[in-house]
């Protein structure tokens, strides 16, 4: 028996949709395993049973924004299992489909009609003197951020052992190229294709204005270390989960050796979601 993933937002439309898309499934034949959107929180939940079985299913529909999105892509962990969006309001970047489309979308994928397309992610390592603590997986981007009332933080920053430089500002985005759409674009960042090898590094209102946006190699091991008088600092992976961190801490950020995969129907094309998305000239979605 076939079975797939059902990743939910927490929206009585989201909700109501997803009631008739699990029913018209079963009569499919398909098995369902339905998993409603976690809250973004400030600390890591590391003991959450997901019930994902990379062996027996063969994708995740996700019915909800980008947000949403990010929330299923940790709830899958490492496993190799294509997902597809499905977005309800506001266009996302992730998202493949309309809800609209949701019941045809979804028999191209049983039919098996559909191309597979890898997006790069991020292992997220936290040492904390000198003894591994955390370790977590980002599609988008991990933010070290200043609370509300910290000062300008100090951010010492190496690449592969060399040390770059000490960003005197409100924070540090380190995002995938998927990322460079998402809070990287808010700050200033390019917008870079999904298709190209590259880590993001970026300083969010950088007291030296000569600091800008630096993309490195994908093969780049990024350290992040905090100035010694560093208070109310928090590291943030896509949005959804994070923690404090002390200066006594060190980041080790680097490329995943697990990518994300994403289902791509025919005649979708990337451009067409950015140009809506940015409201560039041309049509509309």
């Amino acid at each position: 028996m076939k079975q797939i993933g059902l990743f939910v937002k927490q929206d009585s439309a989201a909700q109501k949709t997803a009631d008739a898309f699990e029913k018209w499934l079963q009569k499919k034949n398909v098995a369902v395993i339905r998993q409603n959107a976690f809250q973004p929180q400030l600390g890591l939940q590391t003991d959450r049973d997901t019930g994902v079985n990379p062996e027996t299913m063969l994708c995740v529909f996700v019915l909800g924004g980008d947000g949403t999105f990010l929330s299923a892509s940790r709830w899958i962990g490492e496993a190799s299992i294509p997902m597809i969006g499905v977005k309800f309001g506001d266009i996302g970047f992730l998202a493949e489909i309309a809800e609209d489309s949701l019941f045809t979308a979804a028999q191209t994928v049983l039919d098996r009609d559909f191309e597979v397309e890898s997006r790069a992610r991020l292992k997220v390592r936290i040492f904390s003197q000198g003894r591994l603590c955390v370790e977590e997986t980002v599609l988008n981007d991990v933010v070290i951020n200043k609370g509300a009332l910290a000062r300008l933080a100090n951010i010492e920053t190496c690449i592969d052992d060399h040390y770059l430089t000490t960003y005197r500002s409100d924070g540090l985005i380190v995002s995938t190229p998927t990322g460079s759409t998402a809070y990287c674009l808010a700050a200033g960042g390019p917008v870079v294709h999904p298709a190209v090898e590259g880590i993001l590094v970026t300083p969010i209102c950088p007291f030296t204005l000569t600091n800008r946006v630096l993309i490195v190699p994908a093969t780049s091991r990024i350290q992040i270390r905090l100035g010694e008088k560093a208070a109310d600092i928090v590291a943030t992976f896509d949005g959804q989960q994070g923690l404090e961190i002390a200066p006594t801490d060190t980041l080790l950020i680097e490329k995943s050796p697990s990518p994300l995969k994403l289902i791509k129907l025919p005649g979708h094309n990337y451009f067409d979601i950015l140009k809506a998305k940015l409201r560039w000239s041309g049509g509309r979605i």
